[in-house]
């Protein structure tokens, strides 16, 4: 699908849509009780879809009226087939340690490129404990019983394999440790996790600044819970007033502990000059601090070395995409320059490379200075309505078959 917009003046309130990445937690957790969860707030987007698919292949039962999701959790785990990731890296880390609760053999599958983002943590940690793991490039096999003791993991890497063990350790019959060697990036996605394990009643804390306890014979209690909004997602409509537009975001929670909350800060710092801004541990937040800095007065971005393992190569991609407005990036190792350059309407057609972040910048940007972009579609993954949301804003927007 591929969508045009036209310059136009943008103002307006709006609300911002349900944390993603809150809702797998809360859903998962639901599903690893026994009885009844209500998770309230739900947006339908393709990732929490395929938590609630994998969920449905554990056995519980899910009722999703596209904004509140019943679980009936069986408080075991049981495999009923295969457990489909859609496109998730979300999901599919989640899920494996959970799937190694039950001695039976689970499958995995997902696209191509889900199933070729790192799996090497999980891959050697069933090695060293003797349980089976493969992955063929299109389905990941998992086999053994999950036990506890002390785990460690190189502190760089995604802060998801850390929280897919925090789901399963609890429900072990002994204490678990785990420690995360070298700096830790990305911890707020863990404290996500540790927040959304202690609304079912579930346990686990930091013992300093790389280990984390976590106590056995913890069971999860049913519970009845509202997806806060999404910070990641409320950068998008944030980042519309650094164009010059008239937006008021509401819905972001005061407290909340996620690393995207810095949005606001970086917004602020691209606005009023030439910041060096660290992606450590709001990764998310690269495709649109990038747009951001190209048309204010660029910056330096550090820490970008895991933009390169998501839906796309979002480095690449970014650096792409931006240079048909007349954008200038240098792009190294781990840090990305963006330099201060005059913008201008892409004279050739714009590409999402199938990512939903990606997508969303650059449609930001074309409601300055216009645009086509293909690939439209691939804000179902985490915002199936962004389109709708913008044009409320007074975005002009068609939509057109390739």
């Amino acid at each position: 699908m591929k969508v045009k917009i036209t310059p136009s003046i943008i103002s307006g309130k709006i609300t911002a849509p349900p944390s993603k990445s809150m809702a797998h937690r809360l859903l998962i957790c639901a599903g690893l009780s026994s009885g009844i969860s209500t998770v309230k707030n739900v947006a339908p987007s393709e990732d929490v879809l395929a938590t609630l698919d994998c969920l449905s292949a554990l056995g519980d039962v899910c009722e999703n009226d596209g904004k509140n999701v019943k679980v009936c959790g069986k408080g075991k785990i049981a495999p009923h087939g295969e457990m489909h990731c859609r496109e998730c890296g979300s999901t599919l880390r989640f899920f494996i340690p959970i799937c190694l609760l039950s001695e039976e053999e689970t499958v995995l599958s997902g696209s191509e490129r889900l199933l070729s983002r790192p799996l090497e943590v999980y891959e050697k940690m069933c090695r060293e404990r003797g349980l089976f793991f493969s992955n063929d490039g299109r389905r990941v096999r998992v086999r053994g019983k999950l036990t506890p003791g002390k785990y460690s993991l190189a502190g760089n890497v995604s802060s998801q394999f850390v929280s897919g063990l925090l789901f399963a350790l609890p429900t072990l019959n002994n204490d678990s440790e785990i420690i995360l060697e070298g700096g830790v990036e990305s911890r707020p996605y863990i404290d996500m996790t540790i927040s959304a394990l202690e609304k079912f009643g579930v346990f686990a804390e930091w013992r300093d600044e790389n280990k984390i306890f976590v106590r056995g014979n913890q069971k999860y209690a049913p519970a009845d819970v509202t997806v806060e909004g999404d910070c990641s997602n409320a950068a998008f409509f944030e980042a519309l007033n650094a164009l010059g537009g008239h937006v008021q975001v509401n819905g972001i929670s005061d407290d909340t502990v996620q690393g995207d909350k810095i949005y606001g800060e970086y917004i602020a710092a691209l606005k009023n000059g030439t910041p060096t801004l660290s992606l450590a541990d709001c990764p998310d937040l690269g495709p649109i601090m990038f747009a951001v800095a190209a048309i204010k007065n660029g910056a330096t971005f550090t820490n970008t070395r895991r933009l390169k393992i998501k839906e796309s190569d979002r480095v690449l991609s970014m650096a792409a995409e931006l240079s048909k407005f007349g954008a200038e990036l240098e792009i190294f190792d781990d840090s990305v320059i963006i330099k201060s350059a005059p913008l201008h309407r892409p004279e050739v057609e714009l590409y999402s490379h199938n990512d939903h972040r990606v997508a969303m910048a650059l449609s930001v940007l074309m409601t300055k200075y216009g645009g086509v972009l293909d690939g439209a579609e691939a804000v179902k993954k985490s915002m199936p309505d962004f389109y709708d949301a913008i044009s409320s804003l007074g975005a002009e927007v068609e939509f057109y078959d390739r």
